[in-house]
Protein backbone atom coordinates (compact mmCIF):
# COMPACT_ATOMS: atom_id res chain seq x y z
CA UNK A 1 0.00 0.00 0.00
CA UNK A 2 1.50 3.27 -0.61
CA UNK A 3 0.78 7.12 0.37
CA UNK A 4 -1.07 9.49 -1.55
CA UNK A 5 2.66 10.67 -2.40
CA UNK A 6 3.29 8.00 -4.95
CA UNK A 7 5.49 7.19 -7.89
CA UNK A 8 5.81 3.76 -9.41
CA UNK A 9 9.92 3.56 -9.47
CA UNK A 10 12.50 3.96 -6.95
CA UNK A 11 13.48 7.55 -6.02
CA UNK A 12 16.39 8.61 -8.30
CA UNK A 13 19.37 7.73 -6.17
CA UNK A 14 17.70 5.16 -4.37
CA UNK A 15 18.29 1.27 -4.68
CA UNK A 16 15.59 -1.06 -5.33
CA UNK A 17 16.28 -3.37 -2.90
CA UNK A 18 15.82 -1.65 -0.06
CA UNK A 19 15.58 1.97 -0.70
CA UNK A 20 18.82 3.33 0.75
CA UNK A 21 19.94 6.66 -0.88
CA UNK A 22 22.90 5.96 -3.01
CA UNK A 23 22.13 9.76 -4.36
CA UNK A 24 22.95 12.81 -2.87
CA UNK A 25 21.19 15.55 -1.00
CA UNK A 26 17.55 17.03 -2.87
CA UNK A 27 16.66 13.69 -4.25
CA UNK A 28 13.03 13.46 -5.02
CA UNK A 29 11.92 13.69 -1.21
CA UNK A 30 8.49 14.13 -1.95
CA UNK A 31 7.44 11.00 -4.16
CA UNK A 32 8.17 8.62 -1.11
CA UNK A 33 6.56 5.53 -1.25
CA UNK A 34 5.31 3.69 1.89
CA UNK A 35 8.25 0.78 1.89
CA UNK A 36 10.94 3.89 1.99
CA UNK A 37 9.03 5.74 4.73
CA UNK A 38 8.70 2.02 6.70
CA UNK A 39 12.44 1.80 6.20
CA UNK A 40 13.04 5.09 7.36
CA UNK A 41 10.84 3.92 10.35
CA UNK A 42 13.70 0.74 10.76
CA UNK A 43 16.42 2.76 10.27
CA UNK A 44 14.99 4.65 13.55
CA UNK A 45 14.17 1.95 15.62
CA UNK A 46 17.92 0.71 15.17
CA UNK A 47 19.68 3.87 15.68
CA UNK A 48 17.70 4.73 18.64
CA UNK A 49 18.37 0.45 20.31
CA UNK A 50 22.34 1.51 19.22
CA UNK A 51 22.62 4.84 19.87
CA UNK A 52 21.23 4.18 23.30
CA UNK A 53 22.73 1.27 24.17
CA UNK A 54 25.93 2.49 24.35
CA UNK A 55 25.31 4.15 27.45
CA UNK A 56 23.09 1.64 29.06
CA UNK A 57 25.67 -0.84 30.49
CA UNK A 58 26.65 2.24 32.04
CA UNK A 59 23.50 2.73 33.61
CA UNK A 60 22.37 -0.81 34.23
CA UNK A 61 25.98 -1.03 36.26
CA UNK A 62 24.72 1.93 38.68
CA UNK A 63 20.72 0.53 38.46
CA UNK A 64 19.69 3.51 36.73
CA UNK A 65 17.64 3.52 32.94
CA UNK A 66 17.25 5.85 30.30
CA UNK A 67 14.83 7.78 31.82
CA UNK A 68 17.82 8.53 34.38
CA UNK A 69 19.93 9.07 31.36
CA UNK A 70 17.80 12.05 29.97
CA UNK A 71 17.53 13.47 33.28
CA UNK A 72 21.07 13.86 33.59
CA UNK A 73 21.59 15.03 29.89
CA UNK A 74 19.08 17.79 30.12
CA UNK A 75 19.70 19.16 34.04
CA UNK A 76 23.45 18.91 32.79
CA UNK A 77 22.35 21.52 29.30
CA UNK A 78 20.66 23.30 32.02
CA UNK A 79 22.02 23.89 35.27
CA UNK A 80 19.56 25.35 37.81
CA UNK A 81 16.23 24.07 35.79
CA UNK A 82 13.21 24.28 37.48
CA UNK A 83 11.57 20.44 38.14
CA UNK A 84 8.57 22.05 36.25
CA UNK A 85 10.72 22.69 32.94
CA UNK A 86 12.27 19.39 33.02
CA UNK A 87 8.80 18.00 33.19
CA UNK A 88 7.85 20.23 30.15
CA UNK A 89 11.12 18.77 28.12
CA UNK A 90 10.50 15.07 29.40
CA UNK A 91 7.04 14.87 29.24
CA UNK A 92 6.74 12.67 32.17
CA UNK A 93 4.47 12.31 35.12
CA UNK A 94 5.30 14.11 38.02
CA UNK A 95 5.17 10.48 39.52
CA UNK A 96 8.13 9.48 37.16
CA UNK A 97 9.96 11.73 37.57
CA UNK A 98 9.85 12.25 41.32
CA UNK A 99 11.21 8.14 41.23
CA UNK A 100 13.79 9.19 38.71
CA UNK A 101 14.73 12.36 40.83
CA UNK A 102 14.80 10.33 43.71
CA UNK A 103 17.52 8.11 42.68
CA UNK A 104 19.77 10.70 41.02
CA UNK A 105 19.57 12.28 44.44
CA UNK A 106 19.95 9.40 46.42
CA UNK A 107 23.26 8.49 44.68
CA UNK A 108 24.70 12.16 44.58
CA UNK A 109 24.27 13.06 41.32
CA UNK A 110 21.67 15.80 41.71
CA UNK A 111 21.31 18.14 43.94
CA UNK A 112 17.86 20.02 44.23
CA UNK A 113 17.57 24.29 45.81
CA UNK A 114 14.75 26.24 46.54
CA UNK A 115 14.03 29.18 43.75
CA UNK A 116 15.33 32.46 44.42
CA UNK A 117 12.40 34.64 44.08
CA UNK A 118 9.74 31.17 45.01
CA UNK A 119 10.90 29.03 47.80
CA UNK A 120 8.56 26.71 46.48
CA UNK A 121 10.15 25.80 43.37
CA UNK A 122 13.15 23.11 43.14
CA UNK A 123 16.04 23.81 40.98
CA UNK A 124 18.07 21.24 39.68
CA UNK A 125 22.25 20.72 38.87
CA UNK A 126 24.25 17.81 38.80
CA UNK A 127 27.05 17.27 41.21
CA UNK A 128 30.27 16.83 40.11
CA UNK A 129 29.90 12.78 40.49
CA UNK A 130 26.23 13.65 38.13
CA UNK A 131 29.07 15.58 35.41
CA UNK A 132 31.14 13.00 35.56
CA UNK A 133 28.83 10.55 35.07
CA UNK A 134 26.77 12.72 32.18
CA UNK A 135 30.11 13.27 30.47
CA UNK A 136 30.94 9.50 30.68
CA UNK A 137 27.63 8.73 29.04
CA UNK A 138 28.28 11.33 26.08
CA UNK A 139 31.34 9.86 25.27
CA UNK A 140 29.56 6.45 25.08
CA UNK A 141 27.15 7.89 22.51
CA UNK A 142 29.73 10.44 21.06
CA UNK A 143 31.71 8.01 19.16
CA UNK A 144 28.91 6.44 17.54
CA UNK A 145 27.77 10.01 16.47
CA UNK A 146 31.37 11.04 15.00
CA UNK A 147 31.83 7.76 13.15
CA UNK A 148 28.44 8.58 11.27
CA UNK A 149 28.93 11.83 10.32
CA UNK A 150 32.38 11.43 9.39
CA UNK A 151 31.00 8.57 7.11
CA UNK A 152 27.93 10.83 6.16
CA UNK A 153 29.72 13.49 5.29
CA UNK A 154 28.51 16.98 5.73
CA UNK A 155 25.61 17.65 3.70
CA UNK A 156 23.97 14.46 5.24
CA UNK A 157 24.62 15.71 9.00
CA UNK A 158 22.84 18.60 8.32
CA UNK A 159 20.14 16.83 6.47
CA UNK A 160 19.69 14.47 9.72
CA UNK A 161 19.83 17.18 11.70
CA UNK A 162 16.55 19.24 9.52
CA UNK A 163 15.10 15.52 9.15
CA UNK A 164 15.18 15.03 13.45
CA UNK A 165 14.21 18.60 13.55
CA UNK A 166 11.20 18.25 11.61
CA UNK A 167 9.85 15.00 13.17
CA UNK A 168 10.49 16.85 16.68
CA UNK A 169 7.37 18.60 17.97
CA UNK A 170 6.43 22.52 18.59
CA UNK A 171 7.99 22.05 22.10
CA UNK A 172 11.23 20.28 21.22
CA UNK A 173 11.94 22.77 18.54
CA UNK A 174 11.28 25.65 20.94
CA UNK A 175 13.95 24.03 22.94
CA UNK A 176 16.56 23.95 20.71
CA UNK A 177 15.62 27.66 19.08
CA UNK A 178 16.05 28.95 22.59
CA UNK A 179 19.43 26.80 23.70
CA UNK A 180 20.71 27.50 19.92
CA UNK A 181 24.12 29.34 20.43
CA UNK A 182 23.59 32.78 18.95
Amino acid sequence: MSTNLTQTKPMPGMSESRGISSGGAGANLLFLREEQLRLAQDLLFFAYRDFTGAADQVLDELGLGRAHHRALHFIGRNPGIPVGDLLGILRITKQSLARVLSALVEQGLVTQSPGRQDRRQRLLALTEAGRELERRLFERQRERLLAAFREAGGPAVDGFRRVLRAIAGPGGRAYLDQAAPK
